[in-house]
């Protein structure tokens, strides 16, 4: 059973280090001043073997708190001369880098409390802790066979393997501790899921409990994460104590604007008074570490910084740190970091979590991060020590941006995070365990099910479910096997028994183990062969055929593809579907999502009831951001409210009202424009169920426009045709084509929350997103290999076979890795749960449809969709042009009214 302790009771200092040994109690007071909260309570936990999840700001010592009962116990064994060679804690955490961190991080106190002891007249044995990673030399690995490390650090996809070997796994036999660390970066993603069920087999090997500890700096819901942590016995919680100290940290964060006006500036004034404006934070700071949002980003960022002040921002003052950059030179930014000798760091996700980089007395975060958590993540790498303030400026280059920060912001101050979605039942992550399971022995199904629903993951899993996966490991399908698809195990469903297969199953094993897909540029070529260049895998899921995006600045309609080949044609004067950039973008959380739509409604109810100058002061008193940033959100909201006033709307968007607009654009293109400010995974799913059945009532293919704001169904207006000189025949086509037109009232009944998983099921169906995402699930469920025999095989070559084998599957009924495919896309990569609940929420009358009449002029809510999609807008430039005609009219149209 989970419970959270009570932080008002702090114990004393004196008392919490009694429980240690005298040499570790005299480190302890000669590097601290005093225990911080979290040490203070999860020593005493620990040391009692209490299951433990400790929640607190970055450099409040979370690290110590989870290791010091331990080293004090292993010590203690030493001095009893009981310490022996095998593995007695295990630290797993979702970075190699993080773990090389751990690893130095302990030799420190592991070296000084010897010599402490030393000077008390006792000689401790070393105890010795080393790393195990995909980077560890054979040569290390055999040195930790013959002298396993007492602390074994390591990571997810490690700990798995190591699970399946012959002899090394005997040195964990003993095991006593396993410590999670940045439990959140693992928990909603399938490589905590595939964690889950090596822990749970972990602890069967052992043969008793272990005790379990996980640290995270921003954890939601805490009761949630603990369950992750600590799983089911036999359908029952296991224990586990909170340690809630998550308010300790000051922070000092506020939001800028780098011009004066968003709107009216240029592009070129804004991004260089963006540049500026950073300039002067750092100059003003020691070392600054700045984030975006994407990779290519951070590279921007380091380059204009370079070339607007070359003799500041040296090769030696300023570093790029992302997942591109090559190991080296990010351990080198690391060191330099640590050593204080760069000024600033640009990153984008690298340098989110724990790895020690030293003392950063600035965070700079450029446009919205899209969560609360992450921000909060990013800006308490700064003041890395617990006395210390996190200061954190946010610099916003858009008015959606600069609403969505002056909310996320204080929701920060008040500490309301975003809830992390665990995935449940994940049939690829299982079949992969359940063949690394048969390596170990000779299995009893109805034994393995119950030890596979321990883990919180799989706590609901059926047991027909279970028996599809076995089924499908067992070769069961023949007809896989002309596909070169067979079994990895054998199954009697008479003895109810299954074990390994072939002799090459441990090394296939070991080679094509893991969750994290292959990434792979995918080619662009004119359907006569012509080389064009290259989009994101990620990019590549999100187009159907006949979808229109830009390329190298011109468009394109994508036609098929290929392996790692995109097939299109040049098109012109058409509009983009899908945005070049999209596949970079975070979501937006959902429950910031709500916050915002809650500020939307009370922006409107001021600005009805108040002059500027008092929704201005309102807002610098209650928001942290500044006068330019206050006024810009201001008169982004006074015009929308003047519109939607021009336009006779009874309701504005707020959390109980979807606002819906029917505009008409100048190429007599019908969009139906859903304010659903409710997350771009939320409204993937809604778009595409809406244009699906809006396709088939039509029978003609309608354009889809996402972000998180909304999203927009374009339907195209037919051609005039070669009459259109004759002025009767155009009035006639023009009259005709109006009538033609959809009311919004009529789409928005098309759907029901009933039946959305099924209409998207159809909808997803032949796209490229379920043929990509078929070959990960298919490669982690080990039905495609990344690695045969020591071959690697190349992406090309697994879509390939993916491409064939889902033909073939999904003729099966409820094949596991098809149905594991659609679940992954619909509650993973979407979100089809909130969906849901949104469409039952409208039946129910608690949301309610604001529609808009028909209009050639789009609100300016919804400016910003609209430039998603519009085929001259390839440029920076080019967008802001549009956002001002688009304004120019909204204000012609308000000022006719």
């Amino acid at each position: 059973m989970v419970e959270f302790i009570n932080i008002k009771k702090i114990p004393k200092d004196e008392k919490v280090l009694s429980l240690l040994r005298p040499y570790v109690k005299e480190w302890f007071k000669r590097n601290f001043k005093e225990l911080t909260l979290p040490q203070k309570f999860s020593i005493p936990l620990i040391k009692k073997g209490k299951n433990v999840l400790i929640t607190s700001p970055t450099g409040s010592g979370k690290t110590l708190s989870m290791f010091a009962s331990i080293l004090d116990e292993l010590f203690r064994l030493g001095e009893k001369a009981k310490l022996e060679e095998k593995v007695y804690c295990i630290y797993i955490s979702p970075l190699r880098a993080l773990d090389n961190d751990i690893y130095k991080n302990l030799l420190v106190p592991l070296k000084e409390i010897r010599e402490i002891a030393k000077e008390m007249g006792k000689e401790l044995p070393e105890v010795r802790v080393s790393v195990r990673t995909g980077d560890t030399l054979p040569s290390e690995r055999q040195q930790q066979l013959k002298h396993p490390p007492h602390i074994l650090i390591t990571t997810p996809e490690s700990i798995s393997i190591i699970l399946s070997t012959r002899k090394f796994k005997e040195k964990l036999k003993d095991v006593r501790w396993v410590i999670v660390d940045e439990i959140h970066e693992l928990a909603d993603s399938k490589r905590g899921v595939h964690l889950s069920l090596s822990l749970e087999r972990l602890q069967n090997f052992v043969g008793k409990p272990f005790v379990r500890i996980a640290g995270g700096a921003t954890l939601e819901p805490l009761d949630q994460c603990a369950k992750f942590l600590v799983g089911y016995e036999n359908g029952k919680e296991r224990d586990c104590k909170i340690i809630d100290a998550r308010f300790v940290k000051k922070m000092d964060i506020k939001l800028l604007s780098p011009t004066k006006d968003l709107l009216y500036t240029s592009a070129e004034v804004v991004t260089n008074s963006m540049y500026k404006l950073l300039d002067k934070l750092i100059s003003k700071h020691k070392t600054t570490l700045v984030f975006t949002n994407t990779r290519s980003g951070t590279e921007r960022c380091v380059h204009h910084l370079k070339q607007m002040f070359p003799n500041v921002y040296t090769d030696d003052q300023i570093g790029a740190h992302h997942s591109s950059v090559s190991r080296e030179i990010r351990h080198e930014i690391e060191d330099k970091l640590k050593k204080g000798e760069l000024k600033v760091c640009v990153s984008s996700t690298s340098l989110e979590l724990g790895i020690d980089i030293g003392y950063i007395d600035l965070v700079v975060q450029l446009g919205s991060p899209k969560s609360i958590t992450r921000l909060v993540q990013r800006i308490g790498r700064g003041g890395h020590t617990l006395e210390k303030t996190s200061v954190g400026r946010v610099i916003a280059m858009d008015r959606d941006d600069q609403v969505e920060l002056a909310v996320m912001i204080q929701q920060a101050y008040k500490y309301f995070l975003d809830k992390i979605q665990i995935p449940q039942n994940c049939l690829d992550v299982l079949a992969q365990h359940l063949m690394g399971m048969s390596l170990e022995k000779k299995w009893n199904i109805k034994e393995a099910f119950n030890l596979v629903r321990n883990s919180y993951c799989y706590r609901n899993l059926d047991w027909k479910t279970f028996l599809s996966v076995l089924e499908f490991l067992s070769g069961a399908y023949h007809s896989l096997e002309e596909k070169k698809v067979y079994g990895k195990i054998w199954v009697d469903f008479n003895d109810m028994m299954f074990g390994r297969r072939g002799k090459y199953a441990r090394v296939i094993y070991s080679l094509n183990i893991g969750t994290i897909p292959d990434e792979v540029k995918i080619k662009v070529r004119t359907l006569d062969g012509r080389y064009i260049g290259s989009i994101e895998e990620e990019f590549l899921q999100r187009l159907l055929p006949g979808d229109i995006f830009v390329l190298a600045g011109k468009t394109y309609e994508f036609v098929r593809a290929r392996q790692v080949t995109a097939y299109v044609r040049p098109v012109k004067e058409k509009r983009p579907t899908v945005p070049a950039w999209f596949s970079e973008m975070l979501p937006l959380s959902f429950e910031l999502a709500l916050k915002i739509q809650e500020f939307r409604g009370k922006m409107f109810e001021l600005i009805r009831k108040k002059e500027k100058k008092e929704v201005v002061e309102w807002f610098l008193k209650n928001y942290y951001l500044d006068e330019w940033s206050a006024n810009s959100i201001y008169e982004y909201f006074v015009w929308e409210y003047k519109f939607l006033k021009a336009l006779g709307a009874k309701r504005f968007p707020d959390e109980k009202t979807i606002l819906i607009e029917n505009y008409v654009d100048e190429r007599g293109n019908q969009n139906i424009i859903f304010h659903t400010l409710f997350g771009r995974r939320i409204n993937d799913a809604l778009s595409r169920a809406f244009g699906y059945l809006l396709t088939k009532r039509l029978k003609k293919s309608v354009g889809l426009t996402i972000s998180d704001n909304g999203f927009v169904i374009s339907i195209p207006c037919e051609p005039l045709g070669k009459g259109w000189l004759d002025i009767i025949s155009l009035r006639e086509k023009i009259s005709r084509r109006e009538s033609e037109r959809i009311k919004p009232e009529e789409i928005v009944k098309l759907l029901k929350s009933e039946n959305l998983k099924e209409v998207l099921r159809k909808a997803l169906r032949q796209t490229e997103l379920i043929k990509r995402r078929f070959r990960h699930c298919a490669t982690r469920s080990l039905m495609i290999l990344r690695n045969y025999k020591g071959y690697e095989i190349k992406v090309a070559r697994q879509q390939f076979n993916a491409d064939r084998l889902l033909r073939v599957c999904e003729k099966f009924e409820n094949f596991p890795v098809v149905e594991e495919t659609y679940r992954e896309v619909m509650e993973d990569f979407m979100d089809v749960e909130h969906a849901r609940w949104l469409l039952e929420q409208i039946e129910k009358g608690k949301i309610k449809y604001e529609f808009l009449p028909e209009s050639n002029v789009p609100s300016p809510f919804a400016h910003n969709l609209i430039a998603l999609g519009e085929t001259d807008v390839v440029l920076m430039e080019d967008r802001k042009r549009l956002l001002l005609e688009l304004h120019k009219k909204v204000m012609e149209k308000v000022n006719q009214s």
